[in-house]
């Protein structure tokens, strides 16, 4: 059977259109030119949208004169920048995301999901609209100015990725860490974007007082594979090289190896643990795919486009992670999975890290320099009016 055939089946298994007819007018598919660079296929409506829209083609080929998806921000005013969580399984109970949807458009990304909170898409509204926080900084400063704040590590990069590409020009990532800086605050940085060695100036400083580290996510080490499921993420050697500019600048850099994905890229986790260990990572995790709402058909379409002939045999591997489902929500387990393929993953995960040598001490980020930004405002006037 050749490829046009096995995607073919593939697509009458699950349901799905093949990539053949994606790429024409017509139905929910987006014509290849118009999503050129970008990670998922189509473009459906959010879970929570009472009507699911269609484009369809009027006879006179009118779809085929659409303009490629480009790439548009929008300036969100944040009453709050500051997220809490009360999750027994994150080691971490508050962060910040400076920007709403991710350009790096990767397929999986459980962030996903979270645009239809906007009335839009987590397909490609998700990676060409998206939405960034212009007071963050100021926020951020009054935020730990107010009484009572008790500082614990600010994790930035836990849902979308502070230097993804539109960074390099809003610079709102880089002006957090300025506040975070002056105020001795410590922070945890998740990205898989060499963009991040921009910031080595102001990392390192904070680093000399252990008031930050950084990990970098790497999802395989194939170019090839890493365009189709990350398009617009840093390639793989430049992840690397990250590693070893961090670490030479004394900043503590981690290596996450996720999502792993059955079939796909579970393959490399030895080969990624010896490499971002040469690179200087000495701290190393893993999380398992993760298919929430939406992603579950949209990383669907993507094994019918990508991995026809693997298809079946991939999502059967998920399911068996997940207790015969696409996926479980519970906690302690949605991370890293249930059942005996997910334990031979986390077997073969920790044989690799012993063998190399990581996670041998876990850097604990210090609070007690911690020096609150000074108040401003009616409420710091009227106590200054005391003396």
């Amino acid at each position: 059977m050749n490829g046009t055939g096995m995607e073919a089946a593939a697509a009458r298994i699950f349901g799905l259109r093949t990539a053949r007819s994606l790429d024409v007018a017509g139905g929910t598919g987006i014509a290849q030119d118009r999503r050129r660079g970008r990670g998922t296929l189509t473009n459906p409506s959010g879970r929570f949208e009472r009507e699911s829209r269609e484009a369809v083609d009027d006879g006179w080929n009118s779809l085929e004169e659409l303009p490629a998806f480009a790439t548009s921000v929008t300036e969100e005013k944040a009453k709050r920048i500051i997220t809490r969580n009360v999750s027994p399984d994150l080691n971490f109970d508050r962060s910040i995301n400076p920007y709403r949807g991710c350009e790096h458009g990767c397929t999986y990304c459980f962030a996903r999901p979270s645009h239809a909170y906007m009335g839009l898409s987590p397909g490609l509204d998700f990676e060409t609209r998206l939405f960034a926080k212009p007071n963050a900084p100021e926020l951020l400063e009054k935020e730990l100015a107010a009484p009572g704040y008790q500082p614990r590590t600010i994790a930035i990069g836990t849902n979308t990725d502070p230097y993804q590409p539109i960074e390099r020009q809003w610079k709102l990532t880089r002006r957090i860490l300025e506040v975070l800086e002056a105020a001795n605050h410590p922070v945890g940085i998740v990205t898989k974007n060499h963009l991040v060695t921009r910031d080595i100036d102001i990392l390192a400083r904070m680093a000399e007082k252990g008031l930050a580290k950084v990990a970098i996510s790497v999802t395989t080490l194939d170019p090839k594979l890493a365009r189709s499921l990350e398009p617009r993420a840093s390639t793989p050697p430049k992840r690397l090289e990250a590693i070893r500019m961090l670490s030479e600048a004394g900043i503590p850099a981690a290596v996450l190896v996720a999502p792993i994905i059955p079939v796909v890229n579970d393959a490399e986790i030895e080969r990624i643990l010896d490499a971002a260990w040469h690179m200087g990572a000495r701290e190393a995790g893993y999380v398992l795919l993760r298919l929430p709402h939406e992603i579950r058909d949209l990383f669907r379409e993507w094994l019918v486009a990508n991995r026809p002939d693997a298809a079946r045999h991939v999502l059967s591997l998920i399911q068996d992670t997940r207790g015969g489902k696409d996926y479980d929500a519970t906690f302690h387990l949605r991370q890293k999975g249930t059942g005996p393929f997910a334990w031979m993953i986390g077997r073969r995960f920790e044989i690799a890290r012993e063998r190399l040598g990581f996670n041998r001490r876990s850097l604990r980020l210090e609070t007690r320099h911690f020096t609150p930004p000074p108040r401003k405002g009616p409420a710091a006037a009227e106590q200054l009016s005391l003396f």
